[in-house]
């Protein structure tokens, strides 16, 4: 199979986009992220898969994390943290409860870790949600390698 073109077919999967932050010794990281869903309302769990290659990687290992959703206005910030940083960071940073996460995100859920599972070139992060806010307003959203807006009309139908 020619993983370029099933990375282009799963691109025709309009997503919403998020950077995934938590806290380490090390300081404050974060990377973007697409693969993310919910698992279970009953305890609170979501997902998010991650390519093991990612620099935040060994940084989520049993540690507290926070998807932030992005709105329509961030997308400085999801390049940012996808490997295309700015000189001065396009966002900024605050203490949760549990971790760190990003001002004037959409929305944001603050989880702890819950499991993990192999995922071959990912790990499958689950984490059990601790905290969380949203905001009206319109969502960044990636289809076939573009970034893309969908408007709070249409989420509200």
């Amino acid at each position: 199979m020619d993983a370029r073109e099933f990375r282009n077919c799963m691109g025709r999967f309009a997503t919403g986009v998020t950077v995934v932050t938590c806290k380490a010794e090390s300081g404050n990281h974060g990377f973007t992220a697409n693969s993310f869903t919910s698992v279970s309302l009953d305890p609170p769990l979501v997902l998010v898969s991650v390519d093991r290659k990612t620099k935040a990687f060994k940084h989520l290992k049993n540690n507290a994390f926070t998807i932030n959703i992005l709105n329509d206005e961030q997308e400085d910030v999801a390049m940012h943290f996808a490997g295309r940083p700015k000189e001065t960071e396009p966002f900024n940073w605050v203490e949760g409860e549990h971790t760190t996460r990003l001002e004037e995100s959409l929305a944001y859920i603050e989880c702890v870790a819950w499991n993990e599972y192999d995922g071959g070139d990912h790990v499958l992060f689950v984490g059990e949600v601790k905290n969380f806010e949203y905001n009206d307003g319109n969502a960044l959203t990636y289809f076939a390698g573009k970034f893309s807006t969908l408007s709070s009309e249409v989420q509200a139908v």
